[in-house]
């Protein structure tokens, strides 16, 4: 069961890359004050309250402070996923609960480094040299990966095969992942560092739809395991206390979110909502605990009904979230733009320009000279670079992909501007986004008489035939 539970975990660590990509290093300052200011104090508050009460409850005092840091943790799969699902990782509410669950990410250290000081066995853990070799090591997996993530994957988009592109993500993903655990630091936080480097490259939506079907996958796996851990045993014997245990944690978590939310700023509506998603135990709990257990701070019965508890909490989650949207439905769709995030419209582009050859440059300047949103689709990687150079935010990939026009922002974009240079391609997009995205206002180029009629029967009013119109503007100046 600890086996599967641990490769379950890869599915948070999955997820985790494809949050770091959404964030750059600018995005991630601008986070500073709500992850060590309302971060520090959720995990603090909800620890001395419910360490206090496993006090009362005939915890040894070692072991409430530690049963306490574990239970004040969320569990970062089903809360990001929670989120992702109902759009609230594009707003307030969502960048406050990230910023919290990213302190808490952070605080695993210290508090598995705690666990043999209150056994009265630390002394021998504390090895400076140790913890020095670990910091460079840390220090330079953040240099080597500023300065060599982007020129080898520039080496691997040149080659042109999507698979090898698809491998060495997986091998970026896993290889921090490893190398973060051997450091004896988080798994997801070092894929999530690994995604904020490259948050700002010309591959990033292209890593991002190579990642997700692993992220899926995995996280399925996690969510079973999470049942798996359920020990019906001690359910039957013990069902009073835990489901009076299960209710004074997600009581005091929501009790102790909904305040801080409402320091920071939220609405009521807004305030539940966060409190609701994180009300949870956590996957890391698990690790605490028997962590915990081995060094013989809780006594056997005390570590079961702690982990029943923080596994039926995991799964009253999602039905509290559907209580809390039906009874705040009408507050949580009202208008609230002063409320929208700073960081979000880089991800809402107005319009997709797909390829950036001669013809696709001269619109994409028209467009942001006006002061458009514009995300830019070329799968040629030497044009990206040279494009980059410049400094348009050209984006690598294959626009024919669903997956990678949904990562780019097609279902928030309202337009799009098809420039490629085969008409195969042209009429692909077009059906593409007349399926997946009929909201999207479509214009394109034609290079000739043939495509012009294939898009006018495609149902594509505003199209340009190049050649003939330029030929016509020439022929009239005589």
């Amino acid at each position: 069961m600890d086996e599967i539970l641990h490769f379950s975990e890869l599915g948070v660590v999955f997820l985790m890359f494809i949050i770091g990509l959404e964030l750059n290093p600018a995005k991630l300052w601008q986070l500073r004050r709500s992850i060590f200011g309302v971060g520090a104090a959720q995990v603090i508050g909800s620890a001395v309250i419910l360490g206090g009460l496993l006090m009362l409850a005939q915890f040894s005092w070692q072991a409430a402070v530690v049963g306490g840091i574990g239970l004040a943790m969320s569990s970062t799969a089903m809360a990001l996923q929670l989120m992702r699902d109902k759009g609230m990782n594009r707003n307030e509410t969502g960048q406050l609960g990230f910023s919290v669950l990213l302190f808490q990410d952070l605080a695993v250290i210290p508090a598995l480094a705690l666990v043999p000081l209150l056994a009265g066995s630390g002394d021998e853990h504390f090895d400076w040299m140790k913890i020095g070799m670990k910091v460079l090591a840390f220090g330079g997996m953040l240099v080597g990966g500023r300065y060599l993530l982007r020129p080898v994957f520039r080496f691997i988009a040149a080659s042109g095969v999507r698979e090898v592109f698809t491998a060495a993500t997986l091998l970026l993903v896993l290889g921090s992942a490893l190398f973060m655990d051997a450091l004896g630091l988080s798994m997801a936080l070092g894929t999530f560092i690994a995604g904020v480097l490259l948050a700002e490259s010309e591959y990033r939506h292209e890593l991002e739809i190579a990642i997700d079907p692993f992220k899926g996958l995995l996280l399925g796996l996690f969510f079973i395991s999470v049942g798996m851990a359920l020990n019906l045993g001690v359910l039957y014997t013990h069902i009073l206390a835990v489901l009076l245990g299960v209710a004074v944690l997600i009581a005091v978590k929501m009790l102790v979110l909904y305040v801080l939310a409402r320091v920071y700023g939220l609405r009521h509506p807004e305030r539940a909502q966060l409190a609701g998603v994180l009300s949870q135990g956590g996957e890391f709990a698990f690790v605490l605990f028997s962590t915990a257990s081995s060094q013989r701070l809780f006594q056997h019965d005390q570590m079961a009904l702690l982990l029943v508890t923080v596994t039926l909490s995991m799964m009253t989650t999602p039905l509290l979230m559907k209580l809390i949207d039906k009874r705040l439905s009408r507050r949580l769709n009202a208008p609230e733009d002063e409320h929208e995030a700073p960081w979000v419209d880089d991800d809402k582009p107005q319009v997709i320009v797909v390829g950036f050859g001669r013809f696709g440059q001269v619109i994409g300047r028209l467009l942001m000279a006006n002061k458009m949103r514009v995300t830019v689709l070329e799968r040629d990687i030497s044009a990206v670079n040279l494009m980059r150079k410049y400094g348009y935010k050209v984006y690598y990939g294959d626009a024919t992909q669903v997956e990678l026009l949904r990562s780019a922002g097609a279902e928030a974009a309202e337009s799009i501007v098809i420039t490629c240079n085969e008409p195969e391609d042209t009429m692909k997009l077009v059906q593409i986004c007349q399926q997946h995205f009929p909201h999207l206002h479509i214009l394109a180029r034609a290079r000739g008489r043939v495509e012009a009629h294939e898009l006018l029967q495609a149902g594509v009013t505003q199209f340009t035939r190049e050649t003939f119109s330029s030929a016509l503007e020439l022929g009239a100046k005589r």
